[in-house]
């Protein structure tokens, strides 16, 4: 299991720090995915398949999906050159080759061990909520303003300024009808 889990590991990290240095929006994407596939992984081979369970679903799923959608749908320059581009194999070798690594792994998983050797110890939402909200509290209201300072800066730095209102809006009421009239 020690080698699961340190091949796991190291195929999050490869993937995280090709998140970090791609320039094109989509590949980091891929590079994403797989990180939160092996992370996931990692979480199975410790005993917590619900939470494996849980981060391909939401993370690796639909969170994923949203984003390719936005990056997608904000990228309406984009030429078809450039959508073939990302359609080359030497963009998708990178993720296909960590994703298979990974399948490989929770094949041999399945294969050479059976259910009930996987160590799993059921948890209620009742105990998830004392400790979050118990010891862990000042760490989850931490996560809670880096999150929400992640959705302002985000925001800010994606709101576009019309220099045309803000000229307009600076002006008083009676120049703007003024200027109308000329």
């Amino acid at each position: 299991m020690n080698i699961l889990f340190y091949t796991s590991a190291l195929v999050a990290l490869v993937s995280t720090f090709m998140v970090v240095t791609r320039a094109n929006a989509v590949h980091a994407l891929l590079y994403l995915i797989v990180s939160l596939l092996s992370v996931a992984q990692v979480f199975f081979i410790f005993g917590a398949p619900f939470v494996a369970a849980l981060e391909v679903i939401v993370y690796a799923g639909a969170i994923m999906v949203l984003f390719v959608f936005v990056v997608m749908m904000l990228n309406v320059t984009s030429s078809q050159s450039q959508e073939q581009q990302w359609l080359r194999p030497r963009n998708w070798i990178g993720p296909a080759i960590l994703a298979s690594i990974l399948a490989i792994e929770i094949v041999f998983i399945l294969v050479t061990q059976s259910v009930d050797t996987v160590p799993v110890e059921i948890v209620s939402p009742k105990q998830v909520g004392i400790a979050l909200f118990g010891p862990y509290l000042l760490a989850v209201e931490l996560a809670s303003f880096v999150l929400l300072s992640g959705l302002v800066g985000a925001l800010h730095l994606g709101r576009r300024q019309r220099p045309q209102l803000l000229t307009q809006v600076r002006q008083k009421p009676e120049d703007i009808h003024d200027n109308g009239a000329a």
